[in-house]
């Protein structure tokens, strides 16, 4: 009996070293995960923050009443007249 317990120990021993070496790597493992997961949050809501802005200015510059001020103002359009205006039958 005794034999066997001198061959055990040793293999519960090597057993318990490996169990314990897999929860330090796991731990560490999920550490770094959680750190990637933060920082992947921070970059989405900072993009979320960008897009909103982005939005709010392009209603701005997409406004009817901004796109006829450039139109008139800056190239010089003009509304056509009714004798401006041809009618084409194809």
């Amino acid at each position: 009996m005794n034999w066997r317990l001198v061959l055990l120990v040793p293999g519960l021993l090597v057993l318990v070293l490996v169990s314990a070496i897999a929860v330090i790597w796991a731990r560490h493992e999920n550490r770094v995960l959680f750190v990637q997961l933060t920082q992947l949050q921070s970059r989405r809501d900072a993009l979320n923050v960008e897009f909103g802005r982005l939005e709010l200015e392009k209603a701005t510059w997409a406004d009817p009443a901004r796109i006829e001020y450039v139109a008139r103002k800056q190239l010089g359009m003009v509304r056509p007249t009714p004798a401006d205006t041809r009618l084409i039958l194809q």
